[in-house]
């Protein structure tokens, strides 16, 4: 059943899911702590996963070979993703406490709003950040030590946007990382084809969450806070097409630096349409984008699920071709 109250009475967030589980569902107790993982804003967890999944069907198409661990490296690079996602959050939204009661959209989040203590979100955090270790010490050596570097770049993170107008880029670093992981941990080794895909996800990282942080422009110059938002304002349009043609480029080059010389021309052509129509769906966010628009920019920030599903699915689509 919807609801009118506004979030400060209900305990919702101002840019939840209207009617997601948490609110409706959730036990009263756990409610705090699952907003904290932004259980009811799922689209963070679907952009921390699918570099992931890009890295696993890429390593896939490469080595020719699919086997039961890959099966698991699928399913625990999904619950890896929504425990470090939330831990990752959790951490930011105690970095960010004093910030985010600043701002109108994020001043009903649970530390800002007095849902939980400084100290039970840390606990929170520690805790999703040890059930996402136990997950990561399944897979290979060299894909534990990847997952363990990734805590530098998500302890960076929440800093960024004092001392940086490009925070969107540690964004990428620590979002993309997936890609990396999940590559080596189905070959065994880092190589340049997830290294190129990391660097796609980063540009396309760029792209959607210039688009996100529209948003809060206004109230981020009045309490200093720094975003390629505010650095490219009305330029955004044409600053945004250079990224987007930038990942497409960079995610052709991981498919043919994986592919190129092994496999046959249909697996490739298959393949290279993902980049394509990736592309195009970031076209068409373009011709939306109103970047005084808050709801519209919202729409499309988590419109951005389905682009980066699209080169899941070529992907998949060419392994078993």
């Amino acid at each position: 059943m919807q609801t009118d109250e506004a979030p400060e009475t209900t305990g919702s967030v101002a840019d939840a899911v209207r009617g997601n589980w948490v609110d409706r569902i959730a036990p009263a107790w756990s409610r705090p702590y699952l907003r904290l993982s932004r259980a009811d804003r799922p689209i963070g967890t679907w952009l921390l996963l699918l570099p992931c999944w890009w890295g696993l069907a890429l390593g896939v198409n490469a080595t020719g070979t699919f086997t039961l661990h890959d099966a698991w490296i699928f399913l625990g690079c999904g619950m890896g993703a929504w425990l470090m996602r939330g831990a990752g959050c959790t951490w930011n939204d105690i970095t960010d406490r004093d910030f985010d009661g600043q701002v109108a959209r994020t001043r009903s989040r649970p530390i800002p709003s007095g849902q939980v203590t400084v100290r039970q979100a840390a606990v929170w955090m520690c805790l999703q950040a040890l059930i996402a270790f136990g997950i990561l010490l399944t897979f290979n050596g060299p894909a534990i030590l990847l997952g363990i570097a990734s805590l530098a770049v998500v302890c960076i993170y929440p800093f960024a946007k004092r001392f940086t107008w490009w925070p969107q880029v540690f964004l990428g670093l620590a979002f993309n990382w997936g890609a990396l992981l999940a590559w080596t941990a189905h070959t065994g080794s880092l190589g340049w084809p997830a290294l190129w895909l990391y660097l796609s996800g980063i540009a396309w990282t760029i792209f959607y969450d210039t688009i996100y942080a529209h948003q809060d422009k206004e109230d981020d110059a009045q309490i200093g806070v720094k975003s390629t938002a505010r650095l490219f304002g009305e330029n955004t349009g044409r600053i945004l097409m250079l990224f987007m043609v930038a990942s497409v480029l960079l995610m052709t080059a991981a498919i043919i630096a994986a592919l190129a010389g092994t496999a046959d021309l249909l697996t490739l052509v298959i393949a290279l349409g993902g980049p394509w129509a990736f592309g195009w769906h970031m076209v068409w966010q373009m011709h939306r984008l109103d970047i005084d628009d808050p709801d519209g920019c919202l729409r499309l920030f988590r419109a951005n699920r389905d682009t980066g599903l699209i080169p899941v699915l070529f992907l998949a689509v060419a392994a078993l071709a």
